[in-house]
């Protein structure tokens, strides 16, 4: 009977399917392999995984002047996962005697037991300063010369450099952030969300079962902030799963819609609003053929690349590609065009992208307002918004690097729009 998988070869097995295969974390965490696993080994492996894709950079600036030339991808992975063990914290005896017992388990590299040993040896010869002193993990070929294009080189570092420390956790409270903060012993964020000042299991905080707030990254929950007062409003909230939106509508006395094509993922959100106890209309249908009486005010989070959120998912560089892009941008158009006939005239509608990229963001805002006569941009006010966010053409950009003193946040693209309408009666 073979031995039982370790959260070591479980998360060398994820790794190797992230890099060489293209494979999202989040699918191989949902493999039967994993569940097989009990819930703290499958925190150590995924956090294997992580880590590992975080700081891949340094691990292989470590590695390669001590191989002439790239073992096979298993190996090298291997290498990486051990080396990024050992320069975190981890017990070198330990860490080399696994990492060797690990290639010894399978045919393909075992013969490599000897330089796995050799090379790993070397590594924990190596002291703190030559880690802290290797280059962050960088951006895909693909995105990189895209970005540094929009900004600049040093400002692409910066983004990298955000992207090399783990995220902190924030969150969304449904009222009175300032005593959750002091409940929680949280920080509370210039935006009114809080973020928290260690990690550690949130189902065990004060609050969680009560439902009083949720997790939402800072960036995440400003669109929302960009609406104003929604009291009583219907509010449409397009691609709403996984729901920290509709909840944040909710919770600020919106009549909310929640609108998402996914069953699935809209049972995730049903089980948010169960939860916090929040009220919302679930609809499981395609945003491009729902129909319903106009709204007071619309929210589109539209589907797109996610390269904002590299941060809190390392696994997106392996994964995503510059090839379905262009969908994706065609798909937020008819998307957008779509929200504007579903808005009441005078009504509001901010369109937001997870996306580092313009022609996700800054470009569809252009391409809107050149063809749509009814349409116009609104200058963005919101609690805490600071002027260096506002981006040329009046949306609000955000990026990695902003907050870095405190943590970073996810880079996000988003844009506040009026359709035009008679003016309502004095």
């Amino acid at each position: 009977m073979p031995a039982p998988a370790s959260p070591r070869l479980v998360a060398l097995d994820g790794l190797s399917q992230i890099v060489g295969e293209g494979r999202m974390l989040s699918d191989v965490t949902s493999d039967q392999v994993w569940l097989e696993l009990t819930p703290p080994e499958r925190a150590t492996a995924q956090r294997l995984i992580t880590e590992t894709l975080r700081y891949l950079g340094r691990a292989d600036h470590l590695l390669t002047p001590h191989l002439q030339r790239q073992p096979p991808l298993r190996v090298m992975n291997l290498l990486r996962m051990a080396t990024v063990e050992l320069m975190t914290g981890g017990a070198a005896h330990g860490v080399v005697n696994e990492a060797v017992k690990l290639a010894g388990r399978n045919k393909k590299t075992a013969p490599m037991k000897g330089l796995v040993n050799a090379v790993l040896r070397k590594i924990t010869a190596l002291d703190q300063t030559a880690w802290d002193a290797a280059p962050e993990t960088m951006l895909p070929k693909w995105l990189r010369p895209k970005l540094a294009k929009t900004w600049s080189k040093p400002v692409v570092a910066r983004i990298e450099r955000a992207h090399a420390v783990p995220p902190p956790v924030d969150l969304s409270v449904k009222s009175d952030a300032a005593g959750w903060a002091e409940k929680l012993g949280a920080d509370l964020l210039p935006t009114g969300s809080l973020r928290l000042a260690a990690r550690g299991q949130l189902s065990a905080l004060p609050g969680f079962d009560t439902g009083d707030w949720w997790v939402q990254d800072a960036a995440a929950a400003l669109p929302v902030q960009l609406l104003g007062d929604v009291t009583g409003q219907r509010v449409l909230d397009i691609c709403a799963a996984p729901g920290g939106k509709t909840m944040q509508l909710a919770a600020k006395g919106a009549d909310v819609t929640a609108l998402d094509i996914s069953d699935a993922r809209m049972a995730r959100l049903t089980e948010n609003l169960t939860r916090t106890g929040l009220p919302a209309r679930t609809v499981v249908a395609d945003a491009l053929t729902y129909d319903d009486d106009p709204f007071d005010a619309i929210l589109l989070d539209a589907p797109c690349s996610a390269t904002g959120t590299i941060r809190r998912h390392p696994d997106l560089p392996y994964v995503k590609t510059q090839s379905g892009i262009e969908d994706l941008v065609q798909l937020q158009r008819k998307l957008l065009n779509r929200a504007v006939q579903l808005v009441k005239p005078n009504g509001t509608l901010v369109y937001c992208t997870c996306s580092l990229l313009r022609e996700e963001g800054e470009d569809q805002i252009k391409g809107l307002l050149a063809h749509a006569d009814d349409v116009e941009l609104v200058a963005p006010s919101a609690l805490g918004l600071d002027p260096d966010w506002i981006s040329p053409e009046g949306g609000v950009r955000l990026r990695p690097d902003y907050w870095s003193e405190t943590g970073g946040m996810d880079g996000f693209y988003m844009a506040v729009l009026r359709r035009k309408g008679e003016p309502s009666p004095a």
